[in-house]
């Protein structure tokens, strides 16, 4: 017995040629019409949507960053917890934050209701910026300086979390925002930033 095979050249059989009928071609105008509004909402998305963070890009090595880093926590540095250093920049100014294999540096301590532009990057791999328990998510890539505007509307006692598996220690990665009221102090419980 004979197996009939074919080629991408020949036709197939049957009546593939007849039109679609009409309840096919509505599903196929609909289907179009919905890629279409997709289509028109992605770069109507990116210019008026808002989910891209507003801010400073721009390339940087990493090393330079890192030296940056070092100078804010010299002429800002009012403490330091376990090792790590302490640093309460005036509002206005410009506050640095570097990721590194499996921790951020420094802790920051911020005042409620003044504004900040936080620079962050990262000296060696990708890292993700999450601030706990408010639902800020930032990709943290080396090389880059990405600088944003920050205005912390609650005091309290943040954590910094590396959402982007970054190695072994990953899981140790936590570093701290600290904001603290008009009057200094920090309350017991905490808000948003």
């Amino acid at each position: 017995m004979l197996t009939e095979t074919h080629t991408g050249l020949q036709s197939p059989k049957g009546n593939w040629w007849k039109p679609a009928h009409k309840s096919e071609r509505v599903w196929v105008g609909i289907a179009f019409g919905w890629c279409m509004v997709l289509f028109a909402m992605m770069p109507l998305w990116q210019v008026k949507g808002g989910q891209n963070p507003s801010g400073i890009r721009r390339k940087v090595d990493p090393a330079a960053f890192y030296a940056r880093t070092q100078e804010f926590i010299a002429q800002y540095r009012i403490g330091d917890d376990r090792g790590m250093p302490i640093v309460a920049p005036p509002p206005g100014s410009d506050i640095y934050l570097t990721a590194m294999s499996f921790q951020w540096t420094p802790i920051l301590q911020l005042e409620q209701g003044k504004e900040y532009i936080l620079h962050l990057s990262s000296l060696d791999v990708n890292h993700g910026f999450s601030l706990y328990p408010i639902n800020v998510n930032f990709q943290v890539v080396p090389g880059y300086d990405y600088g944003l505007r920050v205005t912390p509307t609650a005091a309290g006692d943040f954590r910094i979390i590396c959402n982007e598996f970054c190695g072994i220690g990953h899981h140790t990665m936590v570093g701290r925002v600290i904001v603290v009221d008009s009057t200094g102090n920090l309350p017991a419980q905490s808000g948003g930033i």
